[in-house]
Formats: C-alpha cells, sequence, structure tokens
C-alpha cells in the first residue's frame, strides 16, 4: 500500500527533482569504479516533537570510523536489488529496523568517499510507522537515536568542525552526539533544500582532537563556505 509522506516533506521532495551530487560535495563522482554502498536517510515524526532523522553512533572499537555517528547503511551485496534495498538491508541488519515500516521517497544523487573509495547512495525515506530500534550488534553500533530536525537546525548546536588533515566542514551537536563528516554534510544540504535551516554562525569552529578523528568520510563541505521510540 502506497502512503503518502506529510505535507512538511513537500518542499524538499519538490527540491530533489533538481538536485545534482555537486550540491553535496565537491568531489566528483567516479564514472567508474569504487565499491557500490547505500546509506538510508530515514525521516520520521513523533507526536508533539516534529520531525526527526534516524542516527547511530559506530562502536568504539571499530577499525573504521569508530564512534562516529553515521546514517544506516553499508556496502551492497550481489542480491540486492538497487540501493534503496541495501538501505534497507543494511538498516535492518544494524539496528533492527522493519523494512515494511518505511516508504522510500527517494534515492539522492551518488556521492564518492575518496578515503574508503566507496560511492554512496543515500536513500531518502518516510517512517511511517516507526517502532523501537536498537543496536543488534553492540560490536560495531554503541547507540541508536531519532535527532529531532528543530535541534538539528537550532544555530546553538550548529558548528563547524576542523579535522587534523586541515578539512573543515559542516557539525551538529545534538544530544550527546557530535554528527559531522560525510553524514552531517548530507544532513546540512537536505536541511537547506528542506527549506528548514536557520543562520548560524560559521565562525564558530570546533578542532577535533587527533585521537578521536578518524579520517573525514568525504567532502561534503560544498554548501559550506569554507532502544529507540
Amino acid at each position: 500500500m502506497t502512503r503518502r509522506p506529510p505535507d512538511w516533506l513537500d518542499p524538499l521532495l519538490g527540491r530533489l527533482g533538481t538536485a545534482r551530487a555537486e550540491d553535496f560535495t565537491r568531489l566528483a563522482t567516479p564514472e567508474s569504479g569504487g565499491r557500490e554502498s547505500a546509506v538510508l536517510v530515514l525521516l520520521g515524526e513523533e507526536p508533539g516533537a516534529g520531525p526527526d532523522v534516524l542516527v547511530l553512533q559506530r562502536a568504539a572499537t571499530l577499525r573504521n570510523h569508530a564512534g562516529q555517528p553515521a546514517f544506516p547503511g553499508g556496502a551492497a551485496d550481489p542480491e540486492d536489488a538497487d540501493a534503496s534495498a541495501t538501505a534497507l538491508r543494511e538498516a535492518n541488519e544494524e539496528v533492527d529496523l522493519d523494512p515494511a515500516s518505511v516508504t522510500v521517497l527517494a534515492e539522492l544523487p551518488k556521492l564518492w568517499i575518496p578515503v574508503s573509495d566507496f560511492v554512496v547512495t543515500p536513500v531518502l525515506a518516510w517512517w511511517h510507522t516507526p517502532h523501537p530500534v536498537h543496536p543488534r550488534e553492540p560490536a560495531e553500533v554503541a547507540h541508536v537515536a531519532r535527532l529531532p530536525v528543530a535541534e538539528l537546525v537550532d544555530p546553538e548546536n550548529r558548528m563547524r568542525v576542523r579535522h587534523p588533515s586541515g578539512w573543515i566542514g559542516p557539525a551538529f551537536s545534538v544530544r550527546g552526539m557530535l554528527v559531522w563528516g560525510f553524514t552531517a554534510g548530507v544532513l546540512n544540504t537536505l536541511l537547506e533544500m528542506g527549506g528548514w535551516a536557520r543562520p548560524w554562525p560559521r565562525s564558530r569552529v570546533v578542532e577535533l582532537p587527533p585521537a578521536a578523528a578518524p579520517a573525514p568520510s568525504a567532502g561534503t563541505d560544498a554548501v559550506d563556505e569554507s532502544p529507540v521510540r
């Protein structure tokens, strides 16, 4: 059964019709090569709290992107029909998300992550029937959270981060999570496209400690001028 997303998603969906990779990153996506993968950008809504987005925090013991907040997702498997199938499968494996509770809305432009040579398709979806989710494998996922859009766009929670490599990109500090890198870059662009973004002080720059800063996972700073229920 087709479920119509709420009206507050209309401006974003209308804008995505003309979205290009350049809206999200300065890095050109290679015409060939790179490992295909997908992430699920899952928007939901809590009564009285407004729209939110599902984000997980990777376990601190992982070899790659340890401790970093991220969208659910990962590399494509041969049996995956498309990027949406990859994103939903990975979300189920990581946080026990029921694919039947989700309506896929759009596949965004492919984005290249040079540090890992992944070509990532963000899959935008509406969580029409939210349910409790949790880390299925604590060795990989430490925490799952629904971050309210109202808190993400609050100027007090906005900043840029500077990686020890010199890379600078947008970031969000919400509910004890510092969201930066690829995930923050995608969120930053979608919040602008949806008409939700508010002015925030781009002069606020936070240094990432070398010990806590894995390699930045994408150049998604093009738009930047420099159990859960």
